[in-house]
């Protein structure tokens, strides 16, 4: 399920003629402020780098001239004066932002010295701050929410290697662990920033989709294993087009490369439910196929759609996902929870598993468990993150209730 793909189109903002996300460099001393400011300010809209050190700077300069730099004093008194120094040598047009504890005399006199030698000093966020403060703080520079113009090229894209493999979540009803990851596309666009799939995922007949679905596949691949070392076993789902199962060489290359691994429970493809209707005898056959090499195919954003799959005579599927359209807000929504209700019964009557995507809201949530889905994903539990950052969040969790 590519979760909220309209909802997290690309923002950018419009520096001259052309139309960029605007670029911020992170200096601190300390690598897990560093790791929080530069996932933070990324969530916001910005393209990001890090330096620990003064000396590093002619090295993001040299790399793109930042619009914003945001400065830690973990990196000590005399480090933080000489990266002023070295901003104000290098005739730094952007603005600085520093972050600093309360009744620090460090914290003024860096302040001054920044205004003393013309750089434009943003007013300083004060120590412990959180998601919210730090936005607030760089209010003015946020992007707005304009799709890339020209849209991304695949062919680029995947030539130049800007191809990521992102994982939100999905989460069990009851206990609330994780159940699975999902492996959601994203492009790391040199300017644009990272672009969700709305601007850049192809037709079925675009002659690149076989390369986008090769790299999905073998990338998820090593990051299981990855998983498997720094965590343990994890169960992964990934999106592919109906025009890969079309392709019996395809099909018969994924089969080649699953893990023959004692801690492999199996791989998850999802297909959208639209696609699975208009082409059911070829998924079912594809499905059947699939399963001796511990593949199992689930039907995706499924929706009004649904009375189209009662009464088939084997159902080869593991899964439904119901579309978020009819979930979210289903709270409070009768006829939502009516077709939400309708799709349970007929998971039930195939034997299939059932996930209730887009949830937002706890109450919300507490209506798809109160209904009886087997699992739920959405932003009320985790957006979709890097690999690195899914382990660290998500994976070091024993469970996923929101704060």
């Amino acid at each position: 399920m590519e979760n909220q793909r309209l909802e997290e189109a690309t923002n950018v903002i419009a520096f001259g003629k052309r139309k960029i996300r605007p670029r911020v460099c992170v200096a601190d001393g300390k690598r897990h402020i560093r790791t929080f400011l530069v996932e933070t300010l990324e969530d916001l809209g910005f393209i990001p780098c890090e330096c620990a050190h003064a000396r590093e700077l002619g090295t993001v300069f040299d790399a793109q001239v930042p619009d914003l730099v945001v400065l830690g004093l973990s990196a000590g008194g005399i480090e933080a004066v000489e990266i002023v120094k070295t901003l104000a040598a290098k005739t730094f047009d952007g603005k600085l932002l520093l972050l600093g504890p309360r009744a620090c005399p460090q914290v003024a006199a860096i302040q001054e010295l920044g205004e003393k030698l013309g750089i434009a000093m943003l007013p300083v966020l004060r120590t412990p701050f959180g998601e919210g403060d730090l936005r607030d703080s760089v209010v003015t520079l946020l992007p707005t929410e304009e799709p890339p113009d020209p849209p991304i090229h695949l062919d680029e894209a995947v030539r130049e290697g800007w191809s990521e493999l992102w994982y939100q979540p999905e989460i069990d009803t009851r206990t609330l662990a994780l159940h699975r990851a999902e492996g959601l596309i994203r492009i790391r666009h040199p300017s644009w920033g990272v672009v969700p799939p709305a601007y850049f995922i192809p037709n079925d007949g675009d002659p690149h989709f076989r390369a986008l679905s090769d790299y999905v596949i073998g990338r998820a691949i090593n990051d299981w294993r990855n998983f498997v070392d720094q965590h343990g076993p994890v169960d992964i789902a990934i999106n592919l087009p109906i025009a890969f199962l079309q392709d019996s060489e395809s099909v018969r290359s994924l089969c080649q490369q699953i893990p023959d691994h004692p801690a492999f429970n199996g791989l998850i493809i999802e297909i959208n439910g639209t696609e699975v209707i208009r082409n059911l005898e070829l998924v079912k056959d594809v499905a059947r196929q699939l399963r001796f090499h511990n593949i199992a195919i689930s039907i995706d954003d499924l929706g009004v759609e649904w009375p189209l799959l009662a009464g088939l005579h084997d159902f080869p599927f593991v899964e439904i996902k119901v579309d978020q359209k009819f979930v979210a807000g289903c709270a409070g929504d009768r006829l939502k929870q009516t077709v939400c209700r309708r799709i349970l019964d007929l998971a039930d009557g195939y034997g299939a598993r059932t996930v209730a995507e887009g949830i937002e809201t706890k109450a919300d949530f507490l209506a798809v468990r109160d209904m009886g889905f087997d699992t739920v994903q959405g932003f009320f539990f985790a957006r979709p993150s890097t690999a690195k950052r899914f382990v660290r969040t998500v994976l070091s969790r024993p469970t996923m209730m929101p704060n």
